[in-house]
């Protein structure tokens, strides 16, 4: 494997939010790119920071290879992760389990929710998704 070289820019401390954020540059000559778990543990030694609370995303490779740039962020801990970051980032990173519902409870909890009007609509629409997950 040949070597990766890491650069960052456009550092922020996000207090509120307990992280980390920043933009990774990524060069990578002779490789179409790298993966996020080989990166997590660069960027995690970068800063001194756990690999498991280093989220990357984004990447886009320059056109005619040998580069790419992300997203990361690094959070102060993994409560501060479960709480801001999205549900499908956390699946991915193999924190949460996805849960599969069917195409048809799906389809039924969104027209039960169609029907009620007003306040009682999002509650309607969370009930019928609780007994759509419950199948």
């Amino acid at each position: 494997m040949s070597a990766v070289v890491v650069k960052t820019r456009k550092f922020k401390k996000n207090p509120l939010l307990s992280r980390k954020q920043f933009i990774v540059d990524i060069i990578h000559p002779g490789r179409p790119n790298v993966p996020k778990t080989e990166l997590q543990d660069v960027v995690g030694g970068m800063y001194k920071a756990d690999p498991k609370l280093t989220v990357l995303f984004g990447f886009r490779t320059k056109f005619g290879g040998g580069r790419s740039t992300g997203f990361c962020l690094i959070y102060d801990s993994e409560d501060a992760m479960r709480k801001f970051e999205p549900k499908h980032r956390l699946i991915r990173k193999g924190v949460l389990e996805k849960k599969e519902y069917s195409r048809k409870a799906m389809k039924e909890a969104k027209n039960k929710g169609k029907k009620i009007r007003g306040t009682g609509a999002s509650i309607a629409k969370h009930k019928a998704k609780r007994a759509a997950g419950d199948d």
